[in-house]
């Protein structure tokens, strides 16, 4: 058989340590969910509101909270303790600037929309992680406490799973996918209550290949198709004596988590298809999962997360963006131009935006740093069939508050869910009988659409 381990949810604490995740696909059954029970399950769930022709989406986290300042609002005209670290870059709109450390997307701005007034109420982790991947808040109650309470509401990367049907039924390309990163980040990701036929289908990593070490069979070719055989023999004499058709159901499963290994699938999973050429281009780590997020959406995926960080720079703002702000630059610069080289840029949405911004103010030891700050945090939409060349809200005159258009969670995935062919108010029934709608607020931006 073959398995894929650990569907369950996953933490991961303040100091960037992680609960172990990762995906395996193995000669053996040994997990309590097969590849072939979760797509049987998948099978038989609900896929009401499917669309035609939907954008696939992208969720580019910057897990750990990015800094405003340093990268998409750097206000160079306020005091030194307020404004960015690092200088500005001219962007392709007039008047507009990125962090001098984004140069490359600073040159494409006029094809992004930018996002710099999202708002909401919670500066911890766990639960700003939660409001930003789900569109909900968590309970009061639950304030602080990012290692205990779980997941209360479903991602909307399991909304679009849910609405779309779990697979694609053209490609086998499951529709929800999670890269896991170096950092794993905290609850949000998966689907709760709309069951685990809906949760992320978790692409783990390795230290010698960090893309797909696990997709990869434990087992040789020969051999493996010497057990479909068998296989195929064994279920033809049990459609034989089952009267009931079970057993052609269960065939059709078998060779359903197959092709998730040997068939299309796997062949939007396998990186050694690209040139040197464009993978130099995306530049490492980062750059490889961008790259392979727009492989799987080529291939039919729904819904891509990636988690980018760790951007929690309480202290170290300036090595810390130093690390982290070239690789994003070139990713995402490249990503934009090999979509578009490849007429794709209507058919992905690209979503860059982490839990919450950073205080406006830098604090902290002898490096510097900024603090957790909900009030307001940036966001980017690049492409997906939205209006692109414009900046959206804008922020008071040290970066920290809103000074024009307040934008929520809500009203942030309404637009995405509106870009995926998905109606934002969506309800789904929850296990007590009571219909439940994916978001709160359920307006998409109007400027974008």
């Amino acid at each position: 058989m073959l398995d894929l381990i650990d569907t369950r949810p996953r933490g991961r604490k303040c100091d960037g340590t992680s609960r172990r995740e990762f995906l395996r696909i193995g000669a053996l059954g040994l997990g309590a969910w097969s590849l072939p029970q979760l797509l049987a399950a998948r099978a038989h769930a609900s896929s009401a509101n499917r669309t035609s022709r939907p954008a696939s989406v992208i969720l580019l986290f910057l897990d750990g909270g990015a800094p405003q300042h340093e990268t998409f609002d750097p206000k160079m005209e306020v005091p030194r303790e307020y404004r960015s670290a690092f200088g500005v870059a001219q962007t392709s709109m007039p008047g507009v600037h990125f962090g001098s450390q984004l140069p490359k997307m600073a040159s494409l701005a006029h094809r992004m929309a930018i996002l710099r007034t999202l708002t909401h109420a919670d500066g911890d982790h766990g639960g700003a992680t939660h409001w930003m991947k789900t569109g909900m808040p968590w309970p009061p109650e639950a304030f602080g406490k990012a290692a205990t309470i779980p997941q209360q509401h479903p991602s909307v990367g399991s909304a679009v799973a849910k609405a779309r049907g779990p697979v694609n039924d053209r490609t086998g390309v499951p529709t929800y996918v999670r890269v896991l990163s170096n950092h794993g980040g905290f609850p949000g990701d998966d689907a709760v209550w709309l069951g685990h036929a809906h949760s992320p289908f978790r692409v783990g990593q390795s230290r010698e290949n960090p893309m797909l070490a696990n997709m990869g069979l434990r087992i040789d070719r020969e051999q493996l198709e010497d057990r479909r055989a068998l296989l195929r023999q064994m279920d033809a004499f049990r459609r034989e004596i089952d009267v009931t058709g079970s057993a052609n159901a269960m065939d059709a499963f078998q060779q359903q988590a197959v092709d998730v290994v040997l068939g299309r699938a796997r062949q939007a999973f396998d990186m050694t298809q690209e040139s040197q050429a464009i993978k130099d281009r995306y530049g490492p780590g980062l750059g490889q999962e961008l790259l392979l997020a727009r492989r799987l959406c080529e291939a039919g995926a729904g819904f891509v997360t990636l988690n980018n960080g760790y951007w929690d720079f309480h202290d170290g703002l300036i090595p810390g963006c130093e690390k982290l702000n070239p690789p994003l630059d070139q990713a995402v610069s490249a990503f934009m131009e090999d979509v578009q080289s490849r007429g794709l840029e209507n058919e992905i949405l690209l979503v860059v935006t982490g839990e919450f911004g950073r205080t406006p103010r830098i604090g902290g030891g002898g490096n510097g740093g900024r603090d957790h700050w909900a009030p307001i945090n940036d966001a980017l939409l690049i492409g997906g069939g939205l209006r692109m060349g414009q900046v959206v809200g804008e922020s008071d005159s040290r970066g920290g508050h809103v000074r024009s258009r307040p934008i929520t969670p809500g009203e942030f995935f309404s637009t995405v869910l509106h870009a995926a062919g998905i109606d934002p108010a969506i309800q789904f029934q929850h296990p007590s009988g009571r219909p439940i709608y994916q978001l709160e607020d359920r307006k998409a931006i109007e400027e974008l659409l």
